[in-house]
Order: structure tokens, then sequence, then C-alpha cells
């Protein structure tokens, strides 16, 4: 053998060998939804779930803060918590999907719902009338989130 087909050889070695170690996770998937992540375009399977557990610590300690007396310590712990939980839903769902997109909204949204309530307490007022729809939009967001997740969008 000469050189000259010795190098075609290993040259065709190498792109099946790069074909295979970068297409086989799409091929054994079967989807294009659940294992990626990150800016790759794809919803990692962590995102919904990060965006579940923010949206579960606002609304199972919010009803605390809705009625006088507030406590402004223990919602500025609450509301810490709570931004944690938004921040890390909003880092796990750094991806360009249009489920992706859909967290991202709703993570933005609980944000500001919890700067509202937080200057209604701060200012001492009743915290405003639309606080359970606003929270049932954000719901309606994640739901929305996670079928599209299932249509691999």
């Amino acid at each position: 053998m000469d050189l000259a087909r010795v190098i075609k050889w290993i040259v065709i070695a190498l792109v099946l060998f790069f074909a295979w170690r970068f297409l086989s996770p799409y091929l054994k998937s079967g989807s294009s939804t659940g294992s990626t992540s990150g800016d790759s375009g794809f919803v990692n399977s962590s995102c919904i779930g990060a965006a579940d557990k923010a949206a579960q610590a606002w609304g199972s300690g919010v009803g605390r803060f809705v009625n006088p007396p507030y406590d402004a310590d223990a919602f500025s712990v609450f509301r810490s918590d709570v931004d944690t939980k938004i921040a890390n839903a909003e880092g796990q769902c750094a991806c360009v999907a249009e489920s992706c997109r859909k967290i991202q909204s709703a993570m933005r949204d609980l944000r500001n719902l919890a700067g509202d309530l937080e200057s209604s307490i701060r200012n001492g007022t009743p915290p405003g009338s639309d606080l359970v729809q606003r929270q049932e939009a954000i719901d309606r967001q994640l739901d929305e989130a996670r079928d599209l997740i299932k249509e691999g969008k």
C-alpha cells in the first residue's frame, strides 16, 4: 500500500469517528428533545423541572404574605429563595427552542410578580387583586412549555 492510500483510510476513519461521536446522541434519543442542553437550541430535561421548582416555591409560600400584618424579614428570605430558583431555571433554560422561550417568559413574569408583591409589602398596601390570575397565567405558560417539549419544540 502506498502512502496516499493509507492517508485516505486514516481520513475516512477520522470522519467516521467524528460522525459517530457527535451524531450518535441524536440518533439514540430518537428525537431532538431531552438530552441536549444550553445554547444548542434544544430544551434541557432539567429546564422544566427547575421552572416547576421556582413556581412551586412561590405558590407554597406566598399565602403567608397576602394578608397583614406583613413580616418583611420573612418575605425577604422567601423572596431570596424564589429568586434563586428562578435564576436556576433561567440558567437551565438558556436555549433558543420555543419551549425555552416560553419558560423564560414564565420566569420573567414570576420575577415581576414577586417584585410587585414585595413593593406592596414594603409600602404596607394590600397586594394586587390580580395575584391569583397572574400565578395561573404563569402555570399555564409552564403547561404550554411542557406541551412544546413533547412536540420537540
